[in-house]
């Protein structure tokens, strides 16, 4: 593989990275202050906030004119009449993306159990969502076996247009479950869940002070992946890099990056840029 792929694919990676953040009352502020609107911003839903935290978010974002993506947690939401609701809202917002995973209300707010149970519903309404994703598990699932999470990609792959991985520590393993996800048929494009470079501090603040998200529940299930991210040894440019090099096989499908911001979002920013640079840099520096 020539060394200059990799280069592009990490500047395109970078480019089209998307921004996960929890609906606090300060995120819209935040994010029309850091962000740039050629980003797209997915907002969480937490069962601690309600859907209608997410919802709010998501219409003032998208009002200001950035490409927003809600979380529509198929637990959360009690049934088609709400669903109805919800599409009628984002649709009158111009959203045209959504998210579903299963989601964490325990027990569920109403008919749906699953993920799969929502989108049977949502593809059987009239919708503008050109693009709907769906969950991956390159990290074991807490509370659900591998076999079990390959094959509910399966199930969900007609109703979706690609696959966002949760968040993930390891480029080898990453590579090792996108090659077995193509080879179950699931050929989906699949976006990359990696943790921004937050300060180690802030990041156990805000799993203490906040704790709402699919990301940070899933930190707290999983004690191991929480160390991991918390650990010195683990460095966001390095994995990301070595995401770019898997992304330069266009067998594997890698589209782009989903950064999970912890709300830090002018960090996560900056970072972004200072890579965006370096990679652009090495891009048409001449051969030493």
């Amino acid at each position: 593989m020539s060394n200059e792929l990799p280069t592009v694919a990490l500047a395109h990676l970078l480019e089209g990275a998307r921004y996960e953040v929890m609906p606090t009352p300060s995120i819209t502020e935040a994010v029309l202050e850091h962000v740039p609107p050629t980003l797209t911003v997915t907002v969480t839903a937490a069962p601690s906030k309600g859907l209608a935290a997410t919802l709010d978010t998501s219409v003032a974002l998208a009002t200001a004119g950035y490409r927003v993506v809600p979380h529509l947690a198929a637990r959360m939401v009690t049934g088609r009449a709400e669903l109805e609701d919800v599409v009628s809202r984002l649709a009158e917002a111009g959203v045209t993306a959504v998210f579903v995973p299963g989601g964490d209300a325990d027990p569920p707010a109403g008919d749906y159990t699953s993920a799969l149970d929502l989108l049977q519903d949502l593809a059987a309404l009239e919708h503008p969502f050109t693009h709907v994703g769906i969950t991956g598990y390159p990290e074991s699932h807490p509370s659900i076996d591998d076999d079990v999470t390959v094959q509910s990609m399966w199930d969900k792959r007609r109703y979706a247009t690609h696959v966002v991985s949760n968040m993930t520590f390891d480029a080898e393993h990453l590579g090792t479950w996108t090659e077995r996800v193509r080879r179950r048929g699931v050929t989906l494009p699949i976006l990359v869940g990696v943790a921004g470079p937050v300060d180690r501090t802030k990041l156990l603040g805000v799993a203490t002070k906040i704790g709402v998200g699919e990301s940070l529940r899933f930190l707290r299930k999983q004690k191991s992946v929480f160390a991991r991210i918390a650990s010195p040894g683990f460095s966001t440019d390095r994995f990301v890099s070595r995401v770019a090099v898997l992304a330069a096989n266009p067998a594997l499908d890698i589209e782009g990056l989903h950064v999970f911001t912890f709300n830090q979002v002018a960090v996560i920013e900056s970072w972004r840029r200072r890579m965006l640079d370096e990679a652009v840099s090495a891009r048409v520096r001449p051969p030493g």
